[in-house]
């Protein structure tokens, strides 16, 4: 008899091997898991506590061509609630309530009925010590995180040029959102230890830095665009007017000094805010450019070398029939017979029909067309229009007059200040810009500059002989410029409104060498009058004069400056109507 058989049978040897093997197996996931393979339960273990909280990136800074910033970013704390943790500690509500300068019953019901959710916001963009009274009260379910917000230094006066951001940092209006992808940043992350609760623990490293956004340097300057605001406004109120845009423009390099409009806002308060104050009317309005395009349909004429600044057109009887359409002089000329300067001083529209009637309609058309009239400006500004430049299989007589004299035809402020800025560049045209540039620009001979020339000379007596636009003229500098008047469109009709008009001026100087073009547009004023060189004229003189002196522009025109303050300022005969 064999005692190992009996006392110890094979089932229990088969057993006591099982049971060696699961504890081998145990062990040896033990030892894999601990020291092997640490990576799983460290993994698993993090997944539970270690969490990654963003970093804010600061979003790029605005400034204008100067350094003078037009929009910062500042920090700011917001305050957010587990509001299943916060129903623990309801007795401290009204505490809360009364740190966050909310009514408390109003926050209880919000909090009761958002009980099951384990993140709301309490308040956004508080300042940091605001933030942190309220953290330091302790109330269970409360955290902080921080945020950016921004700012305009300069409010109303480049709102709607710079634009502004939402609540939660993008851009959503002008430059802001243009350029939102250069100006935002790159968040960051930072690794922390949070128990079940969601309580920071241990705040561990920081994994990945923040990069904040690019810096954008405008190319307004900011005195010139405070001072186009304050004549602007001025001029709204003074005549009674819906609204207006005043563009100031560098000839030379197609930089855009300052675009202001009215009615405006405040981007850092937009609680009252309405839809028609965001407008940037310089960019986004479209009107027919009325008497201004003269001075365009006038080059044309010259540029085919058909017409000389002395020929001649009769304009009597001041009407002139085409079919059942009569076109008219809105001002009585000087005389029976106009040459062609005299057609712009006198704003004919009958001279400039007969002018336009021998040249064609296409000619002005593809003059109009390379002087970027009807044409993407390039900016991509938000909601910019490109306005509309109407082109015919055959232009007859009432399409070809029309379009002469500026009806028929859409443009915004910007494209005509454009238009007119190759005029003064002598005929070169220089790509539009929002943004500073410090190399010379790629300009494009648009004009033959001998044609620009003349024009500088026939607009600069535009304003100057003694039935001009006196209005327009500035102390101690030679301008050139030409005033219009067009009537406004009635909305749902094709005709024209009664007694609807928009006044404009588009003008530059000095002429020793022009560097500077101006537009002004008053859209419907109601006291004084409504013609262009009534009502805008003035507005063109101050911020002309404005513009020269602040940018250090030698005067042209002093002895002419001295006559005056001896003898008096002269008495015109004409206020200018275009």
């Amino acid at each position: 008899m064999k005692l190992d058989g009996a006392l110890y049978p094979w089932r229990f040897r088969v057993v006591l091997g099982l049971l060696a093997v699961m504890v081998s197996a145990i062990a040896w996931r033990i030892i894999d898991l601990q020291v092997i393979d640490r990576d799983f339960l460290k993994g698993q273990g993090d997944a539970r506590s270690v969490r990654h909280i963003p970093i804010p990136a600061h979003r790029g800074l605005i400034t204008d061509r100067n350094g003078e910033p037009l929009a910062v970013s500042t920090p700011v704390t917001t305050l957010w609630a587990n509001a299943k943790e916060m129903q623990l500690a309801k007795d401290r509500w009204p505490a809360l309530a009364m740190a966050l300068g909310q009514d408390p019953k109003a926050l209880t019901e919000r909090l009761e009925a958002q009980a099951n959710k384990e993140f709301i916001y309490l308040v956004r963009g508080l300042t940091p010590e605001q933030g942190q009274a309220v953290l330091d009260l302790k109330v269970p379910g409360v955290y902080g995180i921080e945020e950016f917000r921004r700012f305009y230094p300069a409010g109303e006066v480049t709102a709607h040029m710079v634009g502004f951001t939402d609540i939660d940092d993008r851009g959503r209006e002008g430059v802001e959102l243009a350029y939102d992808e250069w100006l935002a940043g790159v968040p960051g992350k930072r690794q922390v230890i949070k128990d079940r609760r969601g309580r920071l623990i241990k705040d561990v490293q920081v994994t990945k830095n923040a990069k904040a956004g690019k810096p954008l340097a405008l190319s307004i300057d900011l005195r010139l665009q405070y001072l186009a605001n304050r004549e602007l406004r001025n001029a709204i109120v003074e005549n009674g007017a819906k609204a207006g845009s005043l563009v100031i423009m560098d000839v030379k390099t197609g930089e855009i000094l300052a675009m202001v409009n009215q009615p405006t806002y405040n981007p850092n308060n937009r609680r009252n805010l309405q839809p028609a104050m965001m407008r940037n009317r310089a960019m986004i309005d479209v009107f027919e450019p009325g008497s201004t395009m003269k001075a365009i349909s006038m080059s044309a004429a010259l540029e085919t070398g058909r017409w000389k600044p002395s020929d001649t057109v009769e304009v009597y009887p001041g009407t002139l029939q085409l079919g059942k359409y009569t076109i008219r002089d809105v001002s009585k000329t000087e005389g029976p017979i106009l040459d062609l300067t005299g057609i712009l001083i006198n704003s004919s529209n009958v001279g400039m029909s007969k002018i336009a009637f021998d040249i064609g309609g296409e000619t002005i058309f593809r003059l109009a067309q390379k002087i970027g009239l009807g044409q993407d400006t390039g900016l991509g500004f938000p909601g910019e229009r490109v306005g509309n430049l109407p082109n015919y299989r055959e232009w007859r007589k009432a399409e070809t007059a029309t379009l002469s004299y500026g009806y028929g035809i859409s443009v915004t402020a910007i494209q005509l200040v454009h238009a007119f800025s190759a005029l003064a560049n002598n005929g070169r045209i220089a790509p539009l810009t929002l943004i500073k540039s410090d190399k010379a620009p790629q300009t494009a001979q648009v004009i033959p500059e001998k044609v620009a020339k003349t024009m500088q000379g026939m607009l600069q007596q535009v304003i100057e002989a003694p039935r001009g636009v006196f209005r327009a003229q500035v102390p101690a500098y030679h301008v050139a410029g030409k005033s219009g008047t067009a009537r406004k469109t009635s909305v749902g009709t094709k005709g024209y409104a009664e007694n609807s008009y928009r006044s404009l001026f588009a003008g530059f100087g000095p002429m020793s060498d022009p560097r500077y073009a101006i537009v002004v547009v008053i859209d419907e004023p109601s006291k004084a009058g409504y013609f262009g060189g009534l009502v805008s004229a003035p507005v063109f003189s101050k911020v002309m004069s404005g513009t020269l002196r602040l940018m250090n522009i030698t005067p042209d025109n002093l002895p002419t400056t001295q006559q005056a303050n001896a003898t008096g300022t002269p008495v015109r005969a004409n206020g200018g109507r275009g």
